[in-house]
């Protein structure tokens, strides 16, 4: 039920700081005003973007494709389905900073998920929560529900300091330097809303690990990684960061640099101050592909970056909350309800039950103790689920349990004597799935589901992935148990593909006319080390064809592996080339509509993915022809520049990179003008005269930033490329290449002229 604003300042008196009521009382005045046309959408946008509030997708009956138009709706509140009103957002995001979250706020999100959404809570890859199907009118009570159990929506997302993750074994990990919690919760306070984190061009994610071999933190792949260090100073054993900035995925994704080896607790948050400033003083504000930090590193180069950080530091006003916290960040953050106990022997028999034993169970540095991960497929839970696992956390812990990174939850300081009533316990709720943090564990963006950016359905891949996989997990080789599986519906990276043992993004392809969802299949990533490599893409498979794909990947790695080699190690050793060539026949020999509907349309949708009229005209079929024939050309090219850099020769990567985008740029060009040359700059000059000057080569939603990857290679042409800068340009082509798909779908899709 929806209270007025006085019943819940009523309610909630005492609960809620006068600030954080006053913003939401800001917020749903905003709300009105808009309703009344009488803020600008551009500016209410970004004002619901930090308070989490964002647009959801409805196809409504169509199937996105790239070129096809999609209502931003709210839901309606007795259907929970889609209803069209003014520009109106359909999912609220709220913080979860480092994963930590109680019993009671599990208890209030299956309330609100029960109440305002369509009954799931969802955990995202950055440790949040995730409500769909919210109306935009119900956000501020919604918000102030959480904020009575100390839970803030405040800049989850839009160009803000985003939910600051952490490592959800931080305190319990027998590998940790020390425990990162404090740190964390720290960065956290002092950041939000902080004036010097008001002015960026696009988002700022920072991240918290306690070691270096593991991922639970994945800093590497943030602007601000932090990984806990110990030395010893004089005698003394002290505490400190290994500092790394300008990391991200997205879709040209940038590996974290090195800004300090050992960074003093104390300079964190005064540091973390002055690297705020510096960005939103001199990140890019107008070109929105270019405005993460990673792109502001590139420009300067590490060494003009850190002297102005250091430089900003050195400037900044004294502010006592930089070391207010410190006195404290030794005491235990945790403590155990039940006293420590060994796990009793399993007379069961039970093959699940020892399954999720070997893959869900981890041991605490504490003895006695173990952290139990509670795997979600999808990432999701219902709202009666979330309720049976707060009840649980309350029965066996003091209320110790966090989100992760892979879309779980952990369960921290479990008496080892209590595991089988645990596991009872979760199993009675459908929260006893085995497979944690391995190949069954597969993490996946929303997709087509509900993201406007979403092209292929990674949330359908992905169940029947996970369901396959399922089938005959038991018998599984221990080489492909311990593989990572990441799909995004999109090149933006949200599933984290690039990070993945194999990773797939969606795509989209013609074929006899008809649309087809595809994924790129990416390999090459490394999960542990905080992320320590980014996978290529290296083909791009029919959707319904991607579990065959898997298949064969996962056999040429058990029959052909050295022992005991790393799947990352494999693929660098095997080459990707024979991994493609095993995989060609996927991606040919497409069956008509008539002789297999199915292969039209994708995962967990029987609707047909896309029908487009091309037109069959003589001079239709040559364009067709010679699109094709230049197309297949570039894709073949921009393969062959990651055979190039993976054998060592960074500057023919590059190129071949470049001249992959010319010839697709071409391809393009041939649609409207056939005596275009292969001379670069004339290609350049007409594909921007054709294409980029009259906007029909921009993207619905990311605009002109293809084609700006595309001018910028081209102003580099000439400059020898590293393996860094080859490396980012390979992945440039590729997302061009596939803008140039995109286009040409949609240009294929008008009614044709005579």
């Amino acid at each position: 039920m929806k209270a007025s604003n006085g019943l819940w300042k009523d309610l909630l008196d005492g609960q809620i700081s006068a600030q954080h009521a006053e913003e939401i009382d800001t917020f749903e005045t905003e709300i009105e005003l808009r309703q009344q046309d009488k803020v600008d959408e551009k500016v209410f946008a970004e004002t619901r973007l930090r308070r989490g509030t964002y647009g959801q997708r409805y196809d409504n009956g169509q199937r996105h494709d790239g070129s096809q138009s999609q209502t931003l709706a709210f839901a309606d509140k007795q259907t929970k389905g889609p209803h069209t009103a003014w520009d109106a957002p359909g999912m609220q995001r709220i913080k979860i900073p480092y994963g930590g979250v109680n019993a009671r706020q599990l208890d209030v999100m299956a309330e609100l998920a029960e109440e305002y959404s369509d009954g799931i809570v969802h955990i995202t890859t950055r440790q949040d929560f995730q409500l769909h199907f919210i109306h935009i009118e119900d956000t501020p009570s919604l918000m102030r529900r959480l904020a009575a159990v100390g839970i803030t929506t405040r800049e989850a997302c839009g160009n803000s300091v985003r939910n600051i993750c952490g490592c959800p074994f931080a305190g319990v990990c027998p590998d940790e330097a020390f425990d990162v919690t404090p740190y964390a919760d720290a960065l956290t306070q002092f950041l939000l809303g902080h004036p010097d984190a008001q002015n960026f061009g696009r988002k700022f994610k920072p991240s918290f690990s306690g070691c270096a071999q593991h991922a639970c933190g994945l800093a590497a792949m943030h602007d601000m990684g932090l990984i806990a260090e110990t030395r010893e100073i004089d005698g003394q054993l002290q505490r400190g960061f290994r500092l790394v900035v300008g990391g991200g995925l997205g879709a040209v994704p940038r590996q974290a640099k090195l800004f300090d080896e050992f960074l003093p607790p104390e300079e964190l948050l005064p540091i973390a101050q002055a690297i705020a400033r510096v960005f939103g003083r001199h990140g890019e504000k107008k070109m929105r592909s270019r405005a993460r930090m990673k792109f502001l590193i590139e420009k300067w180069g590490m060494e003009k970056f850190t002297a102005e950080v250091r430089e900003e530091r050195a400037g900044l006003k004294e502010d006592p909350r930089w070391t207010e916290y410190l006195p404290g960040v030794d005491q235990d953050c945790e403590s155990a309800k039940r006293p420590p106990g060994e796990l009793p022997e399993d007379t069961t028999g039970d093959q699940r039950y020892a399954h999720w034993l070997k893959t869900n169970l981890r041991e605490q540095r504490q003895p006695g103790y173990v952290t139990v991960t509670v795997a979600l497929p999808l990432g999701d839970l219902t709202a009666d689920q979330t309720r049976s696992l707060a009840d649980i956390v309350r029965e066996f812990t003091n209320d110790t349990v966090r989100t992760t990174v892979e879309q779980n939850f952990v369960i921290r300081w479990v008496s080892k004597a209590d595991v089988p009533a645990l596991y009872a316990a979760l199993d009675k709720v459908g929260l006893s799935e085995p497979g944690a943090s391995n190949i069954l564990d597969i993490v996946t963006c929303p997709g087509t589901d509900t993201c406007k950016l979403g092209i292929s359905s990674s949330r359908g891949l992905a169940g029947e992935l996970r369901t396959r996989l399922a089938e005959k997990s038991f018998q599984m080789d221990q080489a492909i148990q311990d593989l990572h599986i990441k799909v995004s519906g999109c090149f933006n990276s949200c599933g984290q593909h690039h990070v993945a043992d194999i990773g797939f993004y969606g795509v989209s392809r013609t074929f006899q006319g008809y649309k087809v969802p595809h994924f790129q299949v990416v390999l090459g990533g490394q999960w542990e080390e905080n992320g320590g490599s980014y996978g290529l893409p290296i083909v791009a498979i029919p959707s319904k064809r991607v579990p065959d794909a898997l298949d064969r990947i996962t056999g040429m790695y058990l029959t052909k592996r050295d022992k005991d080699e790393r799947f990352v190690s494999f693929v660098k050793r095997i080459g990707k080339g024979a991994i493609r060539e095993a995989l060609d026949d996927l991606t040919s020999d497409a069956p008509t509509p008539e002789q297999d509907p199915n292969f039209y349309s994708d995962w967990a949708d029987p609707r047909q993915y896309s029908l487009g009229d091309i037109g069959k005209g003589e001079c239709a079929g040559e364009v067709v022809s010679q699109y094709e024939f230049e197309m297949a050309g570039a894709e073949r090219m921009v393969f062959g520049a990651q055979l190039q850099l993976e054998g060592g020769n960074p500057d023919q990567a590059g190129k071949d990179a470049y001249d992959a985008m010319l010839r697709a740029a071409k391809a393009l060009v041939l649609m409207q003008y056939d005596d275009v040359t292969s001379d670069p700059e004339e290609i350049v000059e007409e594909f921007k005269e054709r294409y980029y000057d009259t906007e029909i080569f921009f993207d619905p939603f990311a605009g002109p930033k293809f084609a700006d990857y595309f001018f910028a290679t081209h102003e580099q042409a000439g400059t020898p490329f590293t393996a860094d800068s080859a490396h980012h340009t390979i992945e440039e082509a590729q997302l061009f290449i596939e803008a140039v798909h995109s286009c040409y779908n949609k240009l294929r899709s008008e009614p044709a002229t005579t």
